[in-house]
């Protein structure tokens, strides 16, 4: 049976300057949240996939950590401030350098900033749940989450964006303001997805004997642990791990909440709502966009991904979202993302 939805509305207008600040402020929190969340995801899987094959040569495990940064897309960003790739600069860069835009400190910095601007305009539980999130960063320090141990760090990151997330679904109203929320959410979410399954894409193994061995499956068990999708697959499909029923389940599924599919179907249906496409024809570019990725994911098989190329898809996929993304801020919210990075760069020089 289809679950139940809200009616869309019959038309809405442009929104007005004040609901576009509004509109900027909590797309970009929820997002930033989301972002950091998934950030220490793939940094947990794969430290722990390295202590779980502590025998695998070094070139090998540089290999996995060069792979986390080429999946981001910042590769460049990286090498002008870093020389090498291992265990403690990938780390170092995706989550503590404030440096990188993208890092864990920088968006939940960046995310506590948009909540600041509009905490007339969300609940007192989602504030407090940011705030504590940035206090929580602020004591701590890249020598004592090593010391302490990365793991506990990483999960700490994960509950908190939870958290975040269960109290904003608890306390904030179904109103305009929850679309943006849940489309910032569902479509950084649809795009870490296919950055997740990138990651597997860069470090495949050049050998078809190993492809089903001891690492490969490892590897595979790594991604859909990362996102936390191991346990559904089981359920799912019982049998081992297999590479192309894993990239099937993380692209295809309708029912789990942070595959492909699922994501998309959420991003095209809070789209709709925002740019008021009612009818059956898209009228802008980005809600066309949003209906032929749909499309293709209701319609294409794993069979023809794998034809296509895996990389390939989730390019032409990740490219997709960007353009659905870049089209809803320039026509509902006028405002560059608010960021507190500039800020914290300088309280760490002066301190």
């Amino acid at each position: 049976m289809a679950a139940n939805k809200s009616p869309l509305p019959a038309s809405r207008p442009q929104a007005t300057t004040m609901l576009s600040r509004v509109a900027h402020s909590l797309y970009w929190m929820s997002r930033y949240i989301e972002r950091a969340e998934n950030t220490a995801r793939l940094l947990e899987v794969n430290l722990q996939f390295i202590a779980d094959f502590q025998a695998t040569a070094d070139a090998g495990q540089n290999q996995h950590w060069e792979s986390l940064i080429l999946s981001t897309g910042d590769e460049e960003l990286f090498e002008q401030h870093y020389e090498t790739a291992d265990s403690r600069t990938v780390t170092e860069f995706l989550a503590f350098d404030l440096k990188n835009p993208s890092s864990i400190l920088s968006c939940v910095y960046a995310a506590r900033e948009n909540a600041r601007m509009i905490r007339d305009q969300i609940s007192v539980e989602m504030w407090e749940a940011v705030n504590e999130l940035h206090l929580f960063l602020k004591t701590r320090s890249t020598s004592a989450v090593w010391k302490d141990g990365p793991n506990e760090f990483f999960g700490s990151i994960k509950q908190a964006s939870h958290l975040f997330q269960g109290l904003t679904a608890s306390t904030f109203s179904r109103s305009e303001g929850w679309e943006f929320i849940e489309f910032g959410k569902f479509l950084e979410r649809a795009d870490k997805t296919t950055r997740i399954l990138d990651v597997k894409y860069h470090i495949l193994l050049p050998s078809a004997t190993d492809v089903g061995g001891a690492i490969d499956t490892a590897q595979w068990q790594a991604v859909l642990r990362s996102a936390s999708a191991l346990e559904a697959y089981r359920r799912y499909y019982v049998r081992e791990i297999l590479a192309w029923k894993a990239a099937e389940f993380l692209i295809f599924s309708d029912s789990f909440p942070r595959s492909l599919h699922f994501c998309v179907a959420q991003v095209d249906d809070y789209l709709r709502r925002i740019l008021g496409e009612t009818g059956a024809r898209p009228r802008t570019e980005a809600a066309r966009v949003s209906r032929r990725l749909l499309a293709d994911l209701q319609s294409l098989s794993i069979t023809d991904v794998l034809e296509q190329g895996l990389h390939e898809f989730l390019e032409e996929t990740q490219a997709a979202l960007d353009t659905i993304s870049n089209e809803v801020a320039e026509t509902t919210m006028f405002y560059p993302a608010e960021s507190a990075i500039e800020e914290q760069q300088q309280q760490q020089q002066q301190s």
